[in-house]
């Protein structure tokens, strides 16, 4: 008897992928072996291993991921200050390539020869999943149920609950559709469909935040925090040390509650698209703000500037997909090093949906009072400044003169 082929199926236990077990049994005769990597979801795990056995898998693996996506996958992104297209902090994102990862360490170690995701043919996960396994095992085949459209003819909720019905499975699904296709992990929540498909409408705030107030309804009085960072990491959280994901949960609930990092934005996708959406980043935007604030202090005019074309093309390299790659991981060592003195702490004021910075401190700051008064030190000479402007100003001043010069002679000419 010839042995079965081994798919490892990121199972998250919703309908999408509890429907791909059978499916998978029925077109491919596969040995099905799920997955369900916890990323900070936040969602019920119990009853997944019963529920995915009997809709016919033979085994299920759930990996607690957190540290590891709090330590190794948001920390450097923070450090880099890398926003998509000035308003995304990446949440999605993230969390793809370590999926991505963990599933090809259990295709390993169950010697499976493929593995299955449940990524529409329109969205960005997709490419973000299939890019991560090809760079760490492009021996693996991949198959995606919805852009197989010869074998996968599901269009519908109820085309996926009768299915299951027919294979003799009785889960505990409804046909409701009026829900938003939702994304959770540690960093963020996100929101898309119903409403939101429509640019022109207006969130329905109400239906659709999950972590957050709205900020007219956050408490009428500000909230203080103080942060703590050793080279670009947050370290304690009102002076009390924890670890980083912890640190993100809390920072999650006081966010929420203050009405911080909820954003609606159109984002051009990476298969060519534009999609809506609401993202709900309470701890995310706190982390980012108070790093870069802090960063102010410490970086100098050079490296401060050229960060920012660093950061533009780390949130391209990770919104893509393209983790695993050579530049990624250059971009990371200089991103460590710049890094390296970005140690302090800030103090914030949380207030209504914003962040206003409250006192900073590092003791590598290049902020130098004596300097920065109005009044004259030791180390600066007003005088200086004429030579400066004068040697500083010599392109314009030369640039004028030209144009000077050619405007008489255009003059003598038309006359």
């Amino acid at each position: 008897m010839t042995k079965k082929e081994k798919v490892v199926l990121a199972y998250s236990g919703g309908l999408d992928t509890t429907t791909i077990i059978p499916w998978l049994k029925e077109n491919f005769n596969y040995d099905v072996i799920c997955c369900c990597i916890d990323v900070g979801q936040e969602e019920e795990l119990k009853g997944l291993e019963e529920r995915a056995k009997k809709s016919g898998a033979s085994k299920l693996y759930i990996k607690n991921v957190i540290d590891e996506f709090a330590n190794e996958y948001i920390s450097p992104v923070v450090k880099s200050g890398a926003v998509y297209e000035n308003a995304y902090l990446l949440g999605t994102s993230m969390a793809r390539p370590l999926i991505a990862k963990t599933l090809v360490d259990v295709a390993r170690k169950e010697n499976a020869q493929v593995i299955c995701h449940g990524a529409t043919g329109k969205g960005n996960d997709q490419v973000r999943f299939e890019l991560g396994i090809k760079a760490l095992a492009p021996d693996i085949k991949v198959v995606a149920p919805w852009r197989m459209n010869d074998l996968w003819n599901m269009k519908s909720r109820e085309d996926e609950i009768e299915y299951c019905k027919k294979h003799g499975i009785k889960l505990p699904f409804s046909n409701n559709t009026k829900s938003y296709s939702r994304d959770r992990n540690l960093w963020h929540i996100s929101h898309e469909g119903l409403e939101l498909e429509n640019p022109n409408l207006e969130p329905n705030y109400k239906n659709c935040l999950v972590l957050s107030k709205m900020p007219q309804d956050a408490p009428n009085k500000e909230t203080i925090i103080k942060l703590d960072f050793e080279s670009g990491e947050a370290v304690a959280l009102n002076n009390k040390k924890m670890k980083l994901s912890e640190i993100i949960k809390k920072l999650n609930v006081i966010g929420g509650e203050n009405g911080i990092g909820i954003i609606d934005i159109v984002e051009n996708r990476v298969v060519g698209m534009k999609s809506r959406g609401v993202y709900e980043t309470p701890g995310g935007t706190i982390l980012m703000f108070a790093r870069n604030a802090l960063s102010e202090l410490v970086l100098d005019r050079q490296t401060f500037d050229f960060n920012k074309i660093v950061a533009n093309k780390f949130s391209q390299i990770v919104y893509e997909g393209t983790w695993f790659t050579p530049l990624r991981e250059a971009l990371s060592k200089y991103i460590d090093e710049i890094n390296k003195y970005v140690s302090g702490s800030i103090t914030l004021k949380l207030y209504k949906g914003n962040i206003i910075k409250s006192g900073s401190y590092s003791p590598y700051s290049l902020y130098n009072e004596t300097l920065a008064s109005f009044t004259t030190g030791d180390l600066y000479d007003h005088n200086d400044a004429s030579g400066f402007i004068t040697l500083f100003g010599l392109p314009l001043k030369v640039r004028a003169m030209k144009m000077r010069e050619v405007n008489k002679k255009n003059t003598k000419k038309s006359k």
